[in-house]
C-alpha cells in the first residue's frame, strides 16, 4: 500500500494483502454492518416477535427469539458487527433481558448518525450530543420509575410474565411465572442481593410445559449408586465429600514385589479394611445421606449399601456447593475430618423417576438457600426455549429485588425519553442540538417495531402513543392485541429499570465507539485481503482475521 511519494518512488508501510479503508467510506462499511446486525434480531422484539431458526454446521437446531442467543449462534465476522454481538452479551450477563432492544437501540442511533454525517456533522460532536442525552436519559427514566418490595408478589410475577412473553411459554406463562418469583424469593441473601446461580434449572423431555415443578431445595441430575441403598431416606443427614473413596494411587512410581499367595491375600485384605475403615468414618458421624464429588470403588459402596446409606457419586463442583447451601452442611476435603457437625440436614432425598431418567431429590431443608426447577415440555426444542425464558424470568425477578424499582414496559418510556429529550434538544442549541433530536428519534424505534412486528400501522400507533404522553400519561404504552395506547402499570407489563438503563447505555457507547472510527487497518496472513464493505445488509462479506 502506498502512504506516499518520495522522488517519485511510493512507500509501502503495510504489508502486502493488508487491506485499509478509511474516512467516510470506513464509517459507512461499519454503520452498515451494524444496521444489518440490528436488522437480523428487530423481528423478534416484542410480545408478537418472530422466532429465528439456527442451525450451526453439525446440523444441530436451535429455534429462539432470545437476542442473545440468536447473535451467539451467528457466525458474524465483521468487526463492527461483532462491537453489536458484544452489546447483547454484556447486556445478558448485567440484567438477562432486553439484549434485542439494546441491539435495536445502537442500530437506530447509528443509522440516525448517518444522517448526520451526510449534514458535515462531525462525529466527536455527534458522540458528545449522544452522551449528553444517555445522561439525560438516566436522569428522566429514574423520575418514571416506580418502587416496589420484595414482598410485592403481584408485581413480580408481572415482570417475569413480560419478560418470558414471546418467548415460547405460551399459556402456562402465569405458573412458570409463579415458580420464577418463589424461586427468587428463597434465595434472597440476607443483604437483599440475588445470585440466580444458586437456582439450578433442570430440563427433562416429556409430559407438559404446566408439569414444571419447583424443589424447596436440590435435584441432582444422578441416581443411587447400589440398588441395595435405600431409595428414601427421611431425617435425611448428608455428608458432603470432595474426596474419593477408595484407595489412592502412589505419587511415585513404586514397585511392591509379592512373592507368596499368602502376602497377596494380605494386600487384599490391608486394601479392604482401609476401605472399611474410610466407610467407617462416615458411619461414625451418623451420616445417612453421602453426595462424593469424586469417585466410590465397588468395594466401598458395598460396605455403604450394606450400612443402608444413600449413595450419590461424582456430583458437579456446582451442585455441591449449591447442596452446602441448602442443607447448611460442609464440603469436606478428608474423609478423616468429617465430623457431626459438618452434616447437612433435610427432611426427605428421595430417588425419583421423571420422564425415563432417575434423579435425587433433596427436599423438605429447613432454611434452603438454594432450590431448583424442574422444566418439562413436549420436545427438545420446546424445553430449551422455556429454559431461555425460565433464565430470562429469573434474572429480571432478581435483579428488581435487588434494585426495587421498575418502569412501565410496551414502548412507554421510550416514547416518553423521546419527548423528554427533544425538549431537553431545545436548551441545548448549537449542532449537539441536532445529535439530542438524532437520539430522541432513535428512541422511537422501540414503539415502532413493537407495532410493526404486531401487524400494527407504525405511525398511527407512534403518534396515538405521543399524544397520551404529551397529556401527561407516562405510563402508555401500547397493548399489542388492540393496538391502543393503554396505561402499562394497569395492564401489568412492567420491566426492571436495569433492563432499560442499561440497554440504552451500551447502545448508546457501542454507537459512539462505532461512530468515532475513521481508518480500518485489516492485516491478512497469507494472500489477499477480502474487500472492504461487505455487501449492504450482508452479515459478513469482511474478511478481518
Amino acid at each position: 500500500m502506498a502512504a506516499g511519494q518520495l522522488g517519485g518512488q511510493p512507500i509501502i508501510i503495510l504489508k502486502e494483502g493488508s487491506q485499509r479503508t478509511a474516512g467516510r467510506e470506513a464509517q459507512k462499511s461499519n454503520i452498515m454492518a451494524a444496521k444489518a446486525v440490528a436488522g437480523a434480531v428487530r423481528t423478534t422484539l416484542g410480545p408478537k416477535g418472530m422466532d429465528k431458526m439456527m442451525v450451526d454446521n453439525l446440523g444441530d437446531v436451535v429455534i429462539t427469539n432470545d437476542g442473545v442467543t440468536i447473535l451467539k449462534e451467528m457466525d458474524i465476522e465483521h468487526p463492527a458487527a461483532k462491537m453489536m454481538v458484544e452489546i447483547a452479551k454484556t447486556q445478558d450477563a448485567e440484567v438477562g433481558d432486553g439484549t434485542t432492544t439494546a441491539v435495536v437501540l445502537a442500530g437506530e442511533l447509528l443509522k440516525q448518525a448517518e444522517g448526520l454525517l451526510d449534514q458535515e456533522i462531525h462525529p466527536t460532536v455527534i458522540a458528545a450530543g449522544y452522551r449528553a442525552a444517555a445522561d439525560k436519559a438516566m436522569e428522566i427514566l429514574n423520575k418514571i420509575a416506580v418502587s416496589v418490595t420484595v414482598n410485592d408478589a403481584d408485581f413480580l410475577k408481572k415482570i417475569a410474565i413480560t419478560s418470558m412473553t414471546g418467548k415460547g411459554s405460551g399459556t402456562a406463562r402465569e405458573e412458570l411465572a409463579a415458580l420464577a418469583v418463589e424461586a427468587v424469593k428463597a434465595v434472597v441473601d440476607e443483604d437483599g442481593s440475588v445470585d440466580t446461580d444458586n437456582i439450578t434449572v433442570e430440563k427433562k423431555v416429556g409430559g407438559g410445559i404446566t408439569d414444571s415443578e419447583l424443589v424447596h431445595g436440590m435435584v441432582i441430575d444422578k441416581d443411587r449408586l447400589h440398588p441395595n441403598m435405600p431409595k428414601k431416606v427421611t431425617g435425611a443427614k448428608i455428608a458432603l465429600l470432595n474426596a474419593a473413596i477408595e484407595i489412592e494411587k502412589t505419587e511415585v512410581d513404586a514397585k511392591i514385589e509379592i512373592t507368596s499367595p499368602d502376602q497377596l491375600q494380605a494386600f487384599l485384605d490391608q486394601e479392604e479394611s482401609m476401605l472399611k475403615g474410610m466407610v467407617d468414618n462416615v458411619i461414625k458421624t451418623g451420616a445417612n445421606v453421602v453426595f462424593c464429588q469424586k469417585g466410590i470403588d465397588d468395594l466401598a459402596q458395598h460396605f455403604l449399601a450394606k450400612e443402608g446409606i444413600y449413595t450419590v457419586r461424582r456430583v458437579k463442583k456446582s451442585d455441591m456447593e449449591k447442596l452446602a447451601r441448602a442443607t447448611g452442611g460442609r464440603v469436606v476435603t478428608s474423609i478423616h475430618d468429617l465430623t457431626e457437625k459438618d452434616l447437612g440436614r433435610a427432611g426427605l432425598v428421595e430417588e425419583r423417576k421423571i420422564g425415563d431418567e432417575k434423579m435425587t431429590f433433596v427436599e423438605e431443608c429447613e432454611n434452603p438457600k438454594s432450590v431448583s426447577i424442574i422444566l418439562r415440555g413436549g420436545t427438545e426444542h420446546v424445553v430449551d426455549e422455556l429454559n431461555r425464558a425460565m433464565e430470562d424470568a429469573l434474572r429480571v425477578v432478581g435483579v428488581v429485588v435487588e434494585d426495587k424499582m421498575l418502569v412501565p414496559g410496551g414502548g412507554a418510556p421510550e416514547v416518553e425519553l423521546a419527548l423528554r429529550l427533544r425538549e431537553y434538544a431545545a436548551t441545548v442549541g448549537g449542532r449537539e442540538q441536532l445529535a439530542i433530536e438524532a437520539f430522541a428519534d432513535s428512541m422511537e424505534v422501540i414503539p415502532k417495531t413493537l407495532a410493526e412486528n404486531a401487524g400494527l400501522d407504525q405511525i398511527d400507533s407512534l403518534v396515538a402513543l405521543r399524544s397520551q404522553h404529551e397529556k401527561g400519561i407516562k405510563s402508555s404504552g401500547l397493548d399489542m392485541d388492540t393496538g391502543v395506547p393503554v396505561d402499562m402499570m394497569k395492564l401489568g407489563v412492567v420491566e426492571p429499570l436495569r433492563v432499560k438503563t442499561q440497554a440504552i447505555n451500551s447502545a448508546a457507547e457501542a454507537a459512539v465507539m462505532i461512530l468515532r472510527i475513521d481508518d480500518v487497518i485489516a492485516s491478512k496472513a497469507g494472500g489477499p485481503a477480502g474487500g472492504p464493505g461487505g455487501m449492504p445488509g450482508s452479515m459478513g462479506g469482511e474478511d478481518f482475521e
